[in-house]
Parts: structure tokens; C-alpha cells; sequence
């Protein structure tokens, strides 16, 4: 038998065997017929096949035409539809949502709706993250598969709650073997640690054999902080600083206090004067050291470019509180958002939101020319800042990351495969194959014509499980009638 014919008997063959195994009654077998996978590989969309699931997981990949489905199978026809990985958010923060009921009546079903099956916690408290990701794995609660840092690692006095403070080796070394002992899955640092207690966090991270992520601090470059292991970086924290070509200059102008009895216009005025140095020194060779560096380390980025429009344009011309998707968030929420904007932008002159625009056009650059080079990007939102609205964010994320130069695919794989690939969970989760987790988003229009299909949701399939619309509406519907109300 020539080796062509004999390949495709073969696949035939095991084809068939992984059918005819789950010809037995299951309750949990599903059948999606006719439908056009994109797998999130990068291979191209392969239309008219048949997903089978079965236990929770994907049993079998086949040509509709060529499929005989197994008795006692639930069937979805899906013809003109597109079936993709389910989604990840890899910057969000559960416990901003507010406790006792925020993450469970607000949040967590507005994951879901939004076809989100994965996030990375990015700092937030164990207490309730804990019992949280226990109810959702033992089937109590549906809810995302949850990856969590639990208190942030951070200076004094700490950014955020809830934060453990580290100032000399000593505490580094008990807060994050305390932190493991706890069972988080990695170490959030943030931006007030000194040099001195950031490298011992990453020597005591090495040691413990655990990733540490989060912000850049001040006082520490981003090549040192990717030299030193960090394996993500957030928000693009020191990375324009970075492409200056005059960086020790700006770290020094940075951390500089102001003088004293600084007026609030006053201390706006110098933020704008910096602004205008990091963009006036903007060096492309700087740049490309730079990214040379997170390449050679392997150091992912999650830019949150939600989070950064929103804080360059929070003028009545792009007003996010007029978003329509408001009405799923808590009045409560909602009105310390107002509070928040107004005195973030109280003193800010029509220069400063300028520069604000300028800095945010440079970060999409950069973003682009990251992916570019080849470095690994994260979709994220960093819900709960003011206007990322749970679930709804991450598309927005998506269709900034295009805007930004990654095609569709490069956008779609970074809310998929890509944080599979950085969580160690690639084997099985992120991509349509077989043996993978059956975590399906089936969409109404292709996604690699238009990213902003990604919001046009037929169904979840949530560890094999089908949420089909009306489900999705009724969570939907639910969520909002808990927000009038909280």
C-alpha cells in the first residue's frame, strides 16, 4: 500500500475507534456537527467538521461528511458557525468585585457569558479566592478554572490590599515560602519595592522553583527585572521608560520627590514635563535591546491596552461610563468608579491628556513591535480598575491587540494558547485537539475576518458541558438584576 493511502487508512482508522469507544450511552457526549474549527494553532480554519466530546474532554476531530455519531449523543448542529478555544483572561482581580457575593452573583457569570473559562488572579485575597476555586472544581459553583498570586509582595506603604510588605531579604524569603505553603500558584510584585527587596524575592522564588510576575517596580529597569526571571510583565510598567535613550535620567527624575507643600496642579505639571522627556527620548535602538532582552529571557508581556485607553482617553468625546455593558455592574461599583475618574483627572490640563494619548499611541507600538520580534503576549483587562467591565473587557483587549499589529490569529492565541503555553497547561487546554479539556466558545462569524467576532457568542462549552444562549441570556439577565440592586 503506497505511504499516502496507508497514512489516511490509519487516521481513518483511528477515526472510527475514537468514535465507535464512546458509542455507549454518556450523558455528558456532545456532538458539534458542520462547524468550521479554528483550533488556535495557526493553521487555517477547518470548515464543514465534527467535534465529539465526550468526558469532559474532546474525544475525536473528523470531517462531517465521513462522521457517523454515536447513539445516545446530544447533537448541535453548528453549520455556518465557527468553534474556537474558550477564553482566558490573564489580568483580573476576583476579590475587587466586592465579597461576600461580588465574585459569585457579578463577576463570575459575566466570565462565563462572555466565553471566558480561564483566569490568572493577579492579586486578591485567599480567604475567599480559595474556598472560591474549591466550589468551582468540586462542581458546587460553574466558574472559571482559577490561577491565583493571593497578596501582592510590595514596599511600604503597599499600593493595594492585600499586600505583605518586604523591605530586606529576610521578610522576601518568609512571604513567599509562606505564600507557597498557601498554594498559590505564583508571586505578584508590585511597584514601591526597593531593589534590594525585589532581587531577594526573586532569589527566594528561585529557590522555591516558583514564577514571579506583576509590575516592574520603580527603582529596578525592565532588562533587570527580565535578567532577574520575571516571567510576565504588566501593564507595560518601565518598558517605555526602558526604550529611552536617557533612562537612568528619567528613573532619577521618577522617584524625585516633589518639592514640598506641592500643589496638585503642581505635581501635574512635572508628571507632564516627564511624560515629554520619555517621549522625546524614545530610541528605536533602545527599543530593540530591549525586546533582544525579554526574547533572550523569554519574558511574556500582558500590556492590558483596555486598561491603558482608558486611562489616555477619559474625555466626553470617549466617555467609558457611557458604555451600555454598565448596567451589569453594581450601582456600587459603578459610583466609586465616577469618584475615582474625577480625582484622577481634577487637576489634569488639556496638555496632560494629550501626552496621555501620545504615551498610550507609543505603547500600541511597542506592543506590535514585541510581537513582532517574537515576544510572547497575554490577553488581559485588570478588572476591578475603573470601566474594565468583566468579560466584556476582554474582547475590547482583543480588538486593541489587532489594532496594536497582531493579526487576528496572534490576538485570538493570546486570550488561548498562549496562556496554556505560560501556565504549563498546553498538554491540555488552549487549542482545539483531541484529548484536550473541552472548554469550546462556539461563535455566530468568523473571528480571523473580524476580531470583534469573538463577541458574537452561539454557545460555551464548559468542560463538555453546553451553555447555549438562552443560558448565557439568563445569566446575563440575572447578573443585571443583581446590580440594580447592589
Amino acid at each position: 500500500m503506497p505511504i499516502a493511502k496507508k497514512i489516511a487508512f490509519l487516521l481513518t482508522v483511528a477515526t472510527a475507534a475514537a468514535f465507535s469507544a464512546c458509542s455507549r450511552p454518556s450523558p455528558s457526549a456532545l456532538a458539534i456537527t458542520h462547524v468550521s474549527v479554528i483550533d488556535a494553532t495557526g493553521t487555517p480554519p477547518q470548515p464543514n467538521m465534527t467535534v465529539l466530546i465526550t468526558d469532559h474532554r474532546i474525544a475525536a476531530i473528523a470531517p462531517s461528511k465521513s462522521t457517523a455519531i454515536p447513539r445516545y449523543t446530544q447533537i448541535l448542529d453548528a453549520t455556518g458557525k465557527f468553534l474556537i478555544p474558550a477564553l482566558v483572561d490573564s489580568h483580573l482581580h476576583l476579590t475587587g468585585a466586592g465579597e461576600p457575593n461580588g465574585s459569585r452573583e457579578f463577576f463570575l457569570p459575566l466570565l462565563l457569558a462572555n466565553g471566558i473559562t480561564t483566569v490568572r488572579d493577579m492579586g486578591g485575597y485567599l480567604e475567599s479566592l480559595v474556598p472560591l476555586r474549591r466550589d468551582i472544581q468540586q462542581g458546587k459553583r460553574l466558574g472559571p478554572q482559577i490561577f491565583f498570586a493571593g497578596p501582592y509582595l510590595d514596599g511600604s506603604p503597599p499600593s493595594f490590599q492585600p499586600s505583605l510588605v518586604v523591605t530586606n531579604a529576610t521578610q522576601a524569603s518568609e512571604d513567599v515560602d509562606t505564600l507557597v505553603q498557601q498554594g498559590v500558584d505564583f508571586i505578584k510584585v508590585q511597584s514601591i519595592l526597593s531593589r534590594d527587596a525585589y532581587f531577594a524575592i526573586a532569589a527566594a522564588a528561585h529557590r522555591e522553583h516558583i514564577t514571579f510576575v506583576g509590575h516592574v517596580p520603580d527603582r529596578v529597569t525592565a532588562a533587570e527585572a527580565s535578567d532577574a526571571g520575571q516571567k510576565s510583565i504588566e501593564h507595560l510598567t518601565g518598558v517605555l521608560r526602558a526604550c529611552s535613550s536617557n533612562e537612568p535620567r528619567l528613573m532619577r527624575e521618577q522617584l524625585r520627590p516633589g518639592p514640598k507643600n506641592e500643589t496638585p496642579q503642581g505635581s501635574r505639571a512635572r508628571e507632564a514635563a516627564w511624560q515629554r522627556s520619555l517621549l522625546q527620548t524614545y530610541s528605536p535602538e533602545s527599543a530593540a535591546n530591549l525586546i533582544a532582552t525579554f526574547l533572550r529571557n523569554q519574558t511574556w508581556q500582558t500590556p492590558t491596552l483596555i486598561l491603558l485607553r482608558n486611562d489616555a482617553y477619559p474625555t466626553p468625546q470617549s466617555d467609558p461610563s457611557a458604555d451600555p455593558n454598565l448596567k451589569f455592574v453594581p450601582r456600587t461599583i459603578v459610583e466609586r468608579w465616577k469618584r475615582v475618574l474625577q480625582a484622577q483627572n481634577k487637576f489634569t490640563s488639556p496638555e496632560g491628556f494629550a501626552f496621555r494619548e501620545q504615551l498610550f499611541a507609543q505603547s500600541m507600538i511597542i506592543v506590535g513591535k514585541m510581537q513582532a520580534s517574537g515576544v510572547h503576549i497575554l490577553a488581559g483587562t485588570d478588572f476591578a480598575a475603573p470601566y474594565v467591565i468583566p468579560g466584556f473587557a476582554l474582547h475590547q483587549e482583543l480588538a486593541l491587540l489587532v489594532q496594536a499589529g497582531l493579526t487576528p490569529m496572534q490576538a485570538l492565541q493570546a486570550a488561548t494558547k498562549n496562556p496554556a503555553d505560560f501556565l504549563g497547561k498546553l498538554e491540555t487546554q488552549g487549542t482545539i485537539e483531541p484529548g484536550k479539556t473541552a472548554d469550546l466558545l462556539l461563535l455566530d462569524a468568523n473571528p480571523l475576518a473580524d476580531i470583534h467576532n469573538t463577541q458574537k457568542i452561539r454557545a460555551l462549552i464548559l468542560g463538555g458541558k453546553l451553555l447555549d444562549r438562552p443560558t448565557l441570556d439568563k445569566m446575563l439577565s440575572s447578573v443585571e438584576a443583581f446590580s440594580i440592586n447592589n
